[in-house]
């Protein structure tokens, strides 16, 4: 909780003046009992009817200030929730985006998505209640102890028997749900995870007839989140009726007591009614910090939730004095004995790899799946680091630049294309904010997308959906590479992204490529042989290791994997043209 006491700091003005506030408030209610005492003691038994009046007319305006300063306890007690609970989304959202591959593989998606809403969401209703119930019923509780005891001393044991009941069943029950509530959000986060997977691999589900089998194990998670609440609840649902006991077996006792030491001439009717007020101020501050504690163990866990987040380091960093790209910068890539293994595994998943690519030039790689071809261009980018060897682009080690300057130099096109919603025009513009329309238009030119771009009602205001759901594979693999050529890069890195093309469109774009990015660096992972016939380099992987290198006739020669490979894709005829 340390660091929800840390953000609500950040607005110590409004949090003074609550307090303020509040202690006014709980004097206002503390000093009614006293006036309904004299009112008995001095208006009611000797019948003095403007005592009663003018008394009375002095609790109303006790009152209502009292109401004024618990409306504004509740607006500053509103302000500092949704303003704490603002800053967490936002600083969880920016910690999030500064996160390398290993640490988002850490946490799933589902989880990251819960953390920012329900678990910030159960810490700012703690707030509001912290705020406007916790430090209210602290003050009432020993502001009413305190003029209890002044009261009556001999009834004072009737509220240390109540406190003690309290506390012991505050105590039970914080023992027996705490457990559940730890266990509440990691079910939240398994409902999520199991909602995000049936909606993005719903067309899946459908074509595997498979429905059952997922609403059977949707249904086994929420029943498991249902039962912890069931079980929460009914814990719970103990706490109410024994408090209205305790208060109530505590407001017999006084009376039963009091009246003894009414006839006895100890005390009058008066004390003992403030003492019987006093007594149910100091029982309802414990009803309002049971309430407290019903939430406070579950906002624990959403807190210490976020603080992982918050408190997880980068793996990939920045240099303190990072180097900056030269003016005359060359975009030249060398690899020299790199080797890579995935975090948490001890088998490298690349083994001393080297090979240079120079710029003007394409580089291509092939190979089985699993042979790490994309994992190669990851550790260009950065998105891991490498564990072995070093990188080097225009002759400088790219740990030693930023990841903001190195990928500014790249122009990346991803496996699975993703387009965000909002419409054609946006989503090309994501790469260069400030391009001109006509280089805009240049690149889905190149990228074979203005034909299908021009026949859109809208053409490039057209619609989007989230993920590019409303156009085919191919249109999103065009628009993804049209949006990485906006950026005009000197290097380019397409990651398989002629698959869902046609051989036709594929030839043309790959023609249009090479005309148009003859000075940078082209980077192509590809399954089909067709698409790297005319790289000046194709790198062959297997198992992580080079096995070939050199043209598409130079490997047809030498280099056993490439020839299977090339065969099974293409005919004799069409090998002996290439």
């Amino acid at each position: 909780m340390i660091i929800v006491i840390e953000y609500m700091l950040e607005y110590s003005g409004m949090l003074f003046g609550a307090l303020v506030l509040l202690v006014v408030q709980a004097i206002c209610d503390l000093s009614l009992p006293d006036y309904m005492s004299d009112i008995v003691n001095t208006g009611v038994i000797n019948g003095n009817v403007s005592f009663i009046v003018q008394t009375g007319i002095k609790m109303l305006l006790i009152t209502l200030l009292g109401a004024a300063c618990s409306i504004a306890v509740g607006y500053f007690a509103a302000r500092i929730a949704a303003f704490t609970a603002r800053d967490m989304r936002a600083d969880v959202f920016k910690r999030v985006q500064t996160f390398s591959n290993p640490e988002l593989d850490k946490f799933s998606p589902a989880s990251l998505i819960t953390r920012t809403t329900n678990d910030i969401t159960q810490i700012q209703l703690l707030i509001v209640l912290l705020v406007r119930m916790l430090f209210y019923a602290a003050i009432m509780g020993t502001g009413g102890a305190f003029k209890a005891v002044s009261e009556s001393r001999t009834l004072s044991w009737t509220i240390v028997g109540a406190v003690l009941a309290l506390v012991m069943l505050i105590i039970l029950l914080f023992t027996l749900v705490m457990p559940k509530m730890r266990k509440m959000q990691l079910l939240v986060d398994k409902v999520n995870l199991i909602s995000r997977e049936n909606l993005e691999g719903l067309l899946v589900i459908r074509a595997f007839n498979s429905q059952k089998f997922e609403e059977a194990r949707f249904d086994d998670a929420n029943r498991s989140l249902t039962e912890n609440n069931l079980y929460i609840n009914r814990a719970m649902t103990i706490m109410m009726p024994t408090m209205m006991f305790i208060m109530n077996v505590t407001t017999v006792l006084i009376v039963w007591i009091g009246a003894q030491q009414i006839a006895a001439m100890a005390i009058d009717i008066g004390k003992m009614m403030a003492f019987m007020q006093y007594a149910m101020q100091i029982i309802m501050a414990f009803l309002m910090l049971s309430i407290m504690f019903i939430l406070i163990p579950r906002a624990t866990v959403s807190a210490n939730r976020i603080k992982e987040v918050l408190e997880t380091g980068t793996v990939v960093k920045d240099k303190k004095n990072a180097l900056r790209p030269r003016a005359d910068f060359v975009p030249d890539i060398e690899y020299e004995n790199v080797t890579f293994c995935y975090p948490g595994s001890d088998q490298p998943v690349l083994k001393n790899i080297s090979f240079r690519a120079k710029h003007g030039e394409t580089t291509a790689f092939i190979g089985v799946t699993g042979s790490g071809k994309s994992t190669l261009t990851n550790l260009l980018i950065r998105f891991y680091d490498v564990t072995e060897g070093r990188i080097l682009l225009d002759g400088v080690d790219i740990r030693d630049m930023t990841r903001s300057d190195l990928r500014d130099k790249i122009g990346y096109v991803p496996q699975k294309s993703m387009l965000f919603s909002g419409t054609i025009k946006s989503n090309l513009l994501y790469a260069d904010s400030r391009s001109t329309f006509d280089n805009m238009k240049r690149a889905a030119r190149i990228a074979q997308a203005e034909e299908f771009i021009l026949t859109m009602a809208d053409g490039y205001d057209a619609h989007v959906a989230q993920g590019g759901s409303n156009l085919s594979g191919g249109q999103k693999q065009r628009l993804s590479i049209a949006r990485a050529l906006v950026k005009n890069a000197p290097i380019y890195i397409f990651d398989d992204t002629f698959s869902a093309l046609d051989m036709k469109t594929d030839a043309t774009l790959r023609e249009a490529l090479h005309r148009e990015t003859g000075g940078s660096t082209l980077l192509i992972i590809a399954q089909r042989v067709g698409t790297i016939l005319s790289a000046n380099q194709i790198i062959v992987l297997e198992d992580g290791e080079i096995v070939g290198r050199g043209t598409h006739r130079e490997l047809l020669h030498n280099c056993e994997v490439y020839r299977e490979i090339a065969q099974s894709q293409l005919s004799e005829d069409e090998l002996d043209q290439a």
